[in-house]
Parts: structure tokens; C-alpha cells; sequence
């Protein structure tokens, strides 16, 4: 180390080509596929309309007499993205809640916050029952 030469730190030389330009955003979410000049748009946040009918009931029967409010027949929606949209629903209710056999319950009789919370994500929520 007593050469007292100096280390470069210009980079170096330049690759020649991006080892990602092969790559293509076909398959992706359409959240993957936008051009990064519009992810700061307001268009960019609007969700995707008219993912389905979910019906919201309100049950009581075979739990003590205690209301619960549970979403039902989801359409082409995974187990993670219900259990974030429950967990958002018991941000905002207050209220405990799961995802149980496919459907969203979540504890009182909370079908108007959990209706506005489905329409602000892009489904069409419909007051089913009693």
C-alpha cells in the first residue's frame, strides 16, 4: 500500500447492454405494466372498477346471540388479499374479525363502514338478509 496510487472510481467500463432489457411486463398486474412517469398520478390511484358483487349479511344465529357482519361470495380474490381487506375492516370498525371458510366476518353490525370500505377497493357490495 505505499504505492500511493490513487483507486479509480469512475465505474469502470459501461456493460454494453441492460441485463434486464430482455425482460418483458407481460403476465404482470396491470400495477407493474404503467409507466413510471404516471405512478404519481391521480389516475393511478383509482382501483379497478366493477370487480363483483360481494353480498354483506348480518348474522346472529349459532353465536350466542352476538351480531357479526360477514362478506360473502368473493370472485377471483385470493386468501391474502381478504385477509388484508379484513384487516382493513377491523382498522376502521374497531372490531375484532377473520377470514373464515372463504368469507369475512367481522364482530357487530358494521355493514355500513364495511360497505364503503368495498366500494373504495372497486367491488359492488349488496345489503343480503336481515
Amino acid at each position: 500500500m505505499s504505492g500511493g496510487g490513487k483507486i479509480p472510481t469512475g465505474g469502470g467500463q459501461s456493460l454494453g447492454q441492460n441485463p434486464f432489457g430482455a425482460l418483458s411486463n407481460a403476465g404482470l398486474p396491470s400495477a407493474f405494466s404503467q409507466p413510471a412517469a404516471n405512478k404519481g398520478s391521480p389516475a393511478a390511484a383509482v382501483p379497478v372498477k366493477n370487480r363483483g358483487r360481494v353480498d354483506i349479511l348480518r348474522e346472529t344465529a349459532g353465536r350466542g346471540g352476538k351480531t357479526v357482519t360477514v362478506v360473502t361470495n368473493f370472485i377471483g380474490i385470493g386468501l391474502p388479499e381478504k385477509e388484508m381487506l379484513a384487516r382493513k375492516m377491523r382498522n376502521a370498525c374497531g372490531a375484532g374479525g377473520t377470514v373464515k371458510d372463504g368469507r369475512i366476518e367481522i364482530q357487530g353490525d358494521r355493514r355500513e363502514v364495511v360497505a364503503k370500505i368495498l366500494t373504495e377497493v372497486g367491488f359492488r357490495p349488496v345489503m343480503a338478509g336481515g
